[in-house]
């Protein structure tokens, strides 16, 4: 067979990173050795599938097709080698929990360190997720457990939630800019002429997500929450932030909140999982986060 498991791998790795070196890196082997893989796979298949521009190698229409297909064989493969570790032992070998960028990661470790202090011995992986994207990788199979995923629910099977909380956020600017100098509360067309600091909707296969992005409207984009706030801090665009992360910029002086004429409604923020054969870690975390102290932990300053 000339298509591997392996060669999808490395082929999902370049699409993601945007190039051999980047997804060499990721995968943790050598550039040249990702490259001849990748060449021999064409020579084999008697096509290209990329297009190379530099460093850069983007998915021609073949090779598009190719990891599109191929991607469900690697979501089956890595789902059956984790049902045959369930069925084995009833604890997973790894859990995967996707944390909405709203929720400061920190807060989750008070529980990692009681689920660790049990001897527990199932992996856990981390990652964040903005918007739609905790949905994304419940749906895609990139997570097990979704701690915060943001609105409503996508129409797919084997995924169950509960609410966890619906978070207020403050719209605020720096002191310095132009809206700060507004007097009232600030209309649409007022606010759409100002650049919006945003994150991206971290989804893959889902269609993404915005909030609060108006036609037309500048953005700057950022990776994170926090650099969110910074650069509203420092005046290079406006928008809406977590009461954990405005207030002490407020109270400090270096944002200041501003009212509009048409509030953003709150977000409805849930608890989510994969409901097929959940195994003894994912029903432990589950427990735990129905624990009342745990969710006020959570969710203070949402």
């Amino acid at each position: 067979m000339k298509i591997t498991l392996d060669l999808l791998t490395m082929l999902d790795a370049i699409d993601r990173h945007g190039s051999f070196s980047a997804a060499a890196l990721a995968l943790h082997r050598v550039p040249s050795a990702l490259s001849h893989a990748i060449a021999k796979l064409e020579s084999d298949l008697n096509l290209p599938l990329f297009v190379r521009e530099g460093r850069r190698a983007t998915l021609n229409e073949a090779g598009r097709t190719l990891l599109d297909d191929g991607r469900h064989l690697l979501r089956a493969a890595d789902e059956l080698e984790r049902r045959v570790q369930r069925i084995a032992t009833g604890w997973e070998a790894e859990l995967r929990i996707a944390v909405d960028v709203l929720i400061p990661v920190e807060r989750l470790y008070p529980l990692l360190e009681r689920f660790y202090a049990a001897g527990h011995s199932t992996r856990i992986r981390l990652t964040s997720e903005a918007l739609g994207g905790g949905w994304d990788a419940l749906a895609t199979g990139r997570a097990d457990l979704a701690i915060g995923a943001a609105g409503d629910m996508p129409a797919r099977s084997g995924i169950m939630s509960r609410h966890l909380c619906h978070a207020q956020l403050i719209f605020a600017v720096a002191p310095n800019h132009p809206l700060a100098q507004y007097a009232g509360p600030i209309p649409i067309s007022e606010l759409r002429q100002h650049r919006a600091v945003v994150i991206a909707d971290t989804s893959r296969e889902l269609t993404a997500r915005t909030i609060g992005l108006l036609e037309g409207q500048d953005t700057l984009r950022v990776p994170n929450m926090v650099d969110k706030a910074s650069a509203q801090v420092a005046g290079l665009g406006v928008g809406h932030l977590p009461h954990w992360l405005a207030d002490p910029e407020i109270d400090a002086g270096r944002l200041v909140e501003m009212p509009l004429s048409e509030p953003r409604q709150p977000i409805p923020s849930h608890i989510a999982w994969r409901s097929r054969q959940i195994g003894n870690a994912l029903a432990w975390f589950l427990a735990e986060l129905e624990k009342i102290e745990l969710i006020s932990a959570l969710t203070v300053g949402l």
